[in-house]
């Protein structure tokens, strides 16, 4: 009997923890992930746009505490070159290639969040698993939430070479960095 009761409890209290957990869809829309990269040996580098396919927010007791957010990696734009210019077109459609993020065989990349430790009520550190062109490793960074503007900022850096993003320039002087860098602003 005792038996009975500790499962009968245990299922009410499991099933009163996941109904208290809320999903909070994205604004596809409004939200954006700046792209930047930079040269390793002098100033300078590209920058540009890649759009979410979709995403969410999991909320439980009024703080975000995970999410999952797809990305379209077709949609990557370059905004420091003239728009509609050959030299653009032939930079955005270079990024698309295998030796950078082979979006034909990798059309979506993930960022799945696991692990969110408040610092205050606003200020956050995020564990988060990317997966980029088949390939998940872990990062971490700092993220501002903004409940009255619903909206997350953060801003941090990958090592592209850990996601097999392998492209060597073949002139010393246009080198780039191994280092890639984001400006997420998600809103709801």
């Amino acid at each position: 009997m005792r038996k009975i009761i500790l499962c009968i409890a245990t299922t009410f209290l499991m099933n009163s923890i996941s109904l208290s957990q809320e999903k909070l869809n994205i604004n596809i829309k409004k939200s954006t992930i700046k792209w930047i990269g930079e040269y390793t040996f002098y100033f300078g580098g590209h920058n540009g746009f890649i759009n979410f396919k979709e995403g969410y927010f999991t909320k439980q007791n009024d703080v975000i505490t995970g999410g999952e957010f797809i990305i379209d990696m077709n949609s990557i734009t370059n905004t420091d070159i003239e728009k509609g210019s050959k030299a653009n077109a032939s930079l955005v459609n270079h990024l698309k290639d295998p030796d950078f993020f082979d979006i034909k065989k990798y059309p979506l990349a993930k960022l799945k969040i696991t692990k969110v430790e408040y610092s205050d009520k606003k200020n956050a550190r995020i564990e988060a698993d990317l997966t980029l062109k088949g390939v998940t490793n872990s990062i971490n960074f700092r993220a501002e939430f903004n409940y009255q503007e619903k909206e997350l900022k953060t801003r941090f850096k990958i090592d592209r070479k850990k996601w097999n993003v392998n492209y060597q320039s073949k002139f010393k002087d246009s080198v780039i960095s191994d280092a890639i860098g984001f400006e997420v602003s998600i809103k709801l």
